[in-house]
């Protein structure tokens, strides 16, 4: 439940909210939007940007899934807030646990852009789509998700583990390390990439990850004030989309990095999720649909998750976890 605040409170106080950001460059392009959208919105307020590192941005020499997940990068932003050094944090939704430390909730979603993956192809390449890369053409994604969906259509590909930031990924690209990237289509458009995507890849092939394409605000659950603030962002059709989906993740206990893929649908006030979860050779799959009312968005997000986990899903996610736990 959002706790609400007084509209003369919130307008007319004269405390400067902080707001905590990583210090990527694709964080701090979400985190200034969001400052700049609350002063259009509240313009006698003060809203300061505080950058901090997470450790997901000082390990960049180690795949993901051997490293753990679980708050890799807001960790250090949510002790920001609970310390009370900064008031709320800006995340990509997709990189925010399902379940936030004692104190603190998810105050805010904003609209969501396009959560769809994206290829990102060398120059050799430009004529090229995933359908036809030649054998054996090397694809560079850190994303367990990406990785299990793509190998169950396309197995003749060489998959390849890429971290740093946007910029370094992209880098490695084109100087010939990798003939193709996967990327989130969203965070291109946002650092205004949009050039650089060669094809955005239909559902049919690659489910998002949970959250993908829209900001999470993230803040103590007993700040009425910034709460009351928040409202002022928060995009409702996305909210209930990303809460039947982070529901589907918490059920079936799995962080950023196992390979589960969603995709929903609003139609007026009915929402359709789809979940799969897979194998990392991509040979097994299991996959579902649930249509019901936005309302009750995180019971259908449950509901679909005890679906998968009845067809085989929870021995997919155990086997991947005493895999990764042995690597």
């Amino acid at each position: 439940m959002t706790l609400a605040a007084s509209p003369s409170l919130s307008q007319t106080s004269n405390r400067t909210i902080r707001i905590g950001s990583r210090k990527s460059q694709l964080a701090l392009v979400q985190t200034y939007w969001v400052q700049e959208q609350l002063q259009k919105a509240f313009p006698t307020r003060t809203f300061e940007v505080h950058t901090m590192s997470t450790h997901g941005d000082k390990i960049l020499d180690v795949a993901l899934a051997k490293i753990g997940d679980k708050g890799l990068f807001t960790k250090e932003l949510e002790v920001g807030m609970i310390n009370r050094e900064i008031d709320f944090a800006v995340h990509s939704l997709k990189d925010l646990p399902t379940r936030l430390p004692d104190g603190l909730m998810l105050g805010c979603v904003t609209e969501r852009e396009n959560p769809a993956d994206a290829l990102v192809v060398h120059e050799n390449h430009r004529d090229k789509q995933l359908d036809t890369l030649p054998e054996g053409a090397v694809i560079g994604t850190s994303s367990l998700r990406r990785l299990a969906q793509l190998r169950h259509h396309y197995p003749h590909f060489t998959f390849k583990d890429v971290r740093g930031n946007l910029n370094t990924r992209l880098a490695k690209l084109d100087s010939g390390e990798y003939d193709a990237l996967i990327l989130a289509v969203a965070g291109l458009q946002r650092l205004g990439m949009e050039d650089r995507i060669h094809q955005v890849i239909p559902a049919e092939i690659s489910l998002h990850a949970v959250g993908q394409g829209a900001l999470g605000i993230e803040c103590r659950a007993d700040d009425v004030e910034v709460l009351s603030l928040l409202k002022a962002l928060q995009h409702q059709p996305t909210a209930d989309r990303c809460y039947a989906e982070r529901a589907f993740l918490r059920e079936l206990e799995g962080g950023c990095q196992v390979p589960i893929g969603v995709n929903t649908v609003l139609e007026g006030d009915t929402l359709t999720l789809t979940g799969v979860v897979s194998s990392l050779d991509g040979l097994r799959v299991v996959k579902d649909t649930i249509t019901g009312p936005a309302t009750d968005a995180e019971r259908l997000g449950t509901e679909l998750a005890q679906t998968l986990r009845g067809q085989g899903a929870q021995e997919i996610l155990d086997e991947i976890l005493a895999t990764v736990q042995r690597s």
